[in-house]
């Protein structure tokens, strides 16, 4: 099913985050949102605020890795502002996730910027699954950091490589 837009474009969407590391709660988000555009973009971002865990390359390999074989996803790292990527990948659409309440204002302050600098971009917010709405990448982390056990909560290929992150001789 295509999902033109109004002037009969592809519906172009982009799902941007650090997605350090990428979860199932990333996953459910990411597949959920092909039910209304014709293709994704999945948008690592290279927070020049954040020390990620795994470089951005990684990140796109274990996003692409969780896709699958999916065509209508695209993943790509990026630095600099959201807004021009959008501008570049013809996307008209902004998808985040909203975990909690707490994610909201700086999530809708986001929003409004990004508007303020691409007017014809919007942001649609998506809460994740009943089964996803715990999981957050800083908690996936702390749980693969001492041990726990974390292969309900990330793909297999990013629980072996936060296991070997965190194994004694990396610590």
């Amino acid at each position: 099913m295509t999902h033109t837009s109004r002037s009969g474009a592809p519906r172009i969407a982009l799902y941007a985050g650090s997605f350090d590391p990428f979860t199932h709660g990333h996953a459910d988000i990411m597949r959920r949102a092909l039910g209304f555009v014709d293709s994704l973009v999945v948008a690592v971002a290279q927070n020049i605020n954040k020390k990620p865990l795994f470089s951005a390359e990684e990140r796109v390999g274990f996003i692409r890795e969780t896709a699958g074989a999916e065509p209508r996803i695209l993943v790509r790292a990026f630095d600099g502002l959201l807004v021009d990527l959008a501008r570049e990948m013809n996307a008209t659409m902004l998808v985040r996730g909203l975990r909690a309440v707490s994610d909201f204002e700086y999530e809708y302050q986001m929003a409004l910027m990004n508007r303020h600098l691409h007017p014809g971009l919007e942001t649609v917010f998506m809460v994740p699954s009943n089964e996803t709405t715990y999981i957050s990448s800083s908690m996936v982390r702390e749980v693969a950091r001492f041990g726990g056990d974390i292969s309900a909560l990330v793909h297999p290929a990013v629980a072996r490589a936060l296991t070997a992150r965190f194994a004694p001789s990396h610590a």
